[in-house]
């Protein structure tokens, strides 16, 4: 007799009905946990159910398995409507997931820069770094937001500074291969002799690349 043969006598024997999963929505919604309601609203990006979990009485710091707070998941999906609400509610702007993500790192990896302005308005740290030494500079070098970069810069981090694998923004910049990135970083002063730990230079790394256009600036400098 197979398990689930025996699973649905067994059922059948003590008067039970076999059912089919309920969606996450439904089992949040039948969860009293308000701040699991809140987590899947983010999850789902519904922003009405967001800002009703959060009137509930939702705790705005609810963390998901992930360690993912709304804040997160809002810069995650670039969403500053959502962002807003959570840091309206007195969400803990600095507050990393497992992996250490924090929701400037989030919001700078996905280039929204009028969030990054209201994060770092509201007190997110620039030096604060996840569980790869990637701080959020990184995260928008590496995926070509100038105005990005410019605003962390802007707020003290140093141009030159270099994090693991004494990688700098712009050899991040140059290896992937981003144009308005690299000329922002010169023109505030990046060096292009600062060598990674295999001894690369930024030049160096956009040669193996292949990207032309950036070992063109940096060749010129």
């Amino acid at each position: 007799m197979s398990l689930a043969f025996k699973t649905c006598l067994l059922a059948m024997l003590l008067g039970f009905k076999l059912l089919a999963p309920a969606p996450a929505w439904a089992q949040a919604a039948s969860n009293t946990s308000v701040n699991a309601q809140l987590l899947v609203a983010a999850r789902q990006a519904d922003l009405p159910a967001v800002q009703r979990a959060l009137a509930r009485g939702a705790a705005p710091d609810s963390r998901n398995r992930l360690g993912k707070t709304v804040l997160l998941i809002a810069a995650e999906r670039g969403s500053l409507p959502m962002a807003a609400a959570a840091m309206t509610a007195g969400a803990d702007v600095n507050l990393a997931s497992v992996n250490r993500v924090t929701p400037l790192m989030a919001a700078s990896y996905v280039g929204q820069v009028e969030l990054v302005k209201a994060l770092l308005a509201a007190g997110a740290r620039v030096d604060l770094q996840d569980h790869l030494h990637k701080p959020a500079i990184i995260y928008a070098a590496g995926q070509g937001h100038a105005e990005v970069v410019g605003q962390l810069l802007d707020r003290g981090v140093p141009v030159d500074a270099a994090y693991e694998h004494q990688l700098t923004a712009l050899m991040w910049a140059a290896g992937q291969g981003s144009v308005p990135t690299t000329q922002l970083l010169l023109a505030r002063g990046a060096r292009t002799d600062l060598r990674d730990d295999r001894g690369l230079t930024a030049a160096d790394i956009a040669r193996q690349a292949g990207m032309a256009p950036v070992l063109a600036l940096l060749d010129g400098r």
